[in-house]
């Protein structure tokens, strides 16, 4: 296996795969990342069984293919310590593999690639074609809310749940939920859940940029992959809770306010609330909203808002202003509708005396031509006779 690629080239896809690789592995083949080469295209493959990445790029030359495992931190630190523009040269051979750029020369060594754990590939129950900046907004709007080392595992992880033209994210820890729907073109028969582990929606965040992603949910598996990178997650075993159960319903309390105002509040209030459960009360009044935190300490912090009151009441004004333009709007088509439906009926008036008339003129034209007729016959007449006289 011998290649040469500059340092930038081989640095991206070592960095998407590393992240995947634990530093201490009961297995040693799973520090190590996969090097595949195939033509002028360079695979590097990282996992620890749960999660797979596979990064790509191109080589600027290749005499001979192959694949082979190396140190994932140690090749990882040896291409950040390059200087940039730099070229490097990968040679492997012997169960060594020795790594050169200018008067840099490293060895290091190799483990078979034959010995390297792939994830086993199941059969896809659906695919979706998305951007990868509404994917990375579904994930940072609910991964905050997901559990740490629960006992209850299927909480260590987020539920997707894909139902006609809709992608739903949920998070819980049992205290809090977090969700959000996007939009999605899927063809589903009926709705499909799937349980994605903590880490591998770590790492899937971290890989998302701007590109189109392709998404395949099977069974057992989730893959999402790019033109840059291929990441392979397996799924949670288990059955989520039925959140929509504890969602609100029919609440009569509704607050409006700026979202930045009210998360720098919370932010100022928790700064004495307990360090272990960070819990902040809130207090509702007519026209105030009042944020209270202690702890241990016998330390207080206040905080409140006086202007929701004004900012509710800009809101109904507006909800009041909007539905009026929406009747406003009906009222309008509705006469619209109404002229129409005149002037289709002064047209159909229209066309039937048309008709009339036509029928008139058209009885009136064959009495005149009969009149004409006789009249010639009787004239016709007339002149034989006198030609017999």
């Amino acid at each position: 296996m011998k290649f040469s690629l500059s340092r930038e080239a081989l640095l991206k896809p070592l960095q998407l795969a590393v992240g995947v690789v634990e530093r201490r592995q009961t297995l040693p083949i799973l520090s190590n990342v996969l090097l595949s080469i195939e033509g002028h295209r360079l695979s590097v493959t990282g996992t620890d069984l749960e999660v797979e990445i596979v990064g790509y790029t191109e080589v600027a030359e290749c005499t001979e293919g192959g694949e082979i495992t190396v140190s994932a931190r140690k090749i990882s630190d040896i291409c950040r310590s390059l200087p940039e523009g730099a070229m490097v040269n990968f040679n492997s051979g012997d169960g060594k593999a020795q790594v050169t750029s200018g008067r840099s020369r490293f060895t290091l060594a190799t483990l078979p690639a034959s010995e390297f754990p792939s994830v086993e590939e199941s059969e896809n129950s659906v695919a979706l074609n998305m951007d990868a900046s509404v994917i990375k907004h579904l994930i940072d709007a609910t991964s905050f809310a997901m559990a740490q080392q629960d006992v209850r595992y299927y909480l260590n992880g987020m539920l997707w749940e894909v139902a006609g033209n809709n992608l739903r994210a949920v998070a819980t820890d049992g205290h809090r939920m977090a969700l959000c729907d996007v939009e999605c073109e899927a063809d589903v028969e009926e709705n499909l859940t799937a349980i994605l582990p903590r880490k591998g929606i770590m790492e899937l965040s971290r890989l998302l940029g701007e590109d189109e992603i392709d998404i395949s949910l099977g069974s057992n598996h989730m893959r999402v992959s790019s033109a840059d990178f291929c990441f392979t997650s397996k799924l949670v075993d288990g059955a989520y809770p039925d959140y929509e159960r504890v969602l609100p319903k029919g609440g009569e309390k509704l607050v409006v306010g700026d979202r930045a105002e009210l998360r720098q509040a919370f932010n100022r209030t928790a700064i004495l609330s307990n360090e272990k459960y960070r819990g902040v009360r809130v207090l509702l009044s007519d026209g105030s909203l009042k944020m209270l935190a202690n702890n241990p300490e016998q330390e207080e912090a206040e905080e409140e808002e006086a202007r929701w009151a004004e900012r509710q009441r800009v809101w109904e004004e507006r909800e009041q202003m909007r539905w009026a333009i929406q009747q406003e709007i009906i009222e309008e088509e509705r006469r619209i509708r109404k002229r129409e439906q005149e002037r289709r009926e002064r047209q159909a008036a229209e066309r039937k005396k048309q008709a009339r008339l036509l029928e008139g003129a058209y009885e009136g034209n064959l009495e005149m031509v009969s009149g004409i007729v006789a009249d010639w016959v009787a004239e016709c007449h007339a002149v034989r006779n006198d030609a017999t006289h």
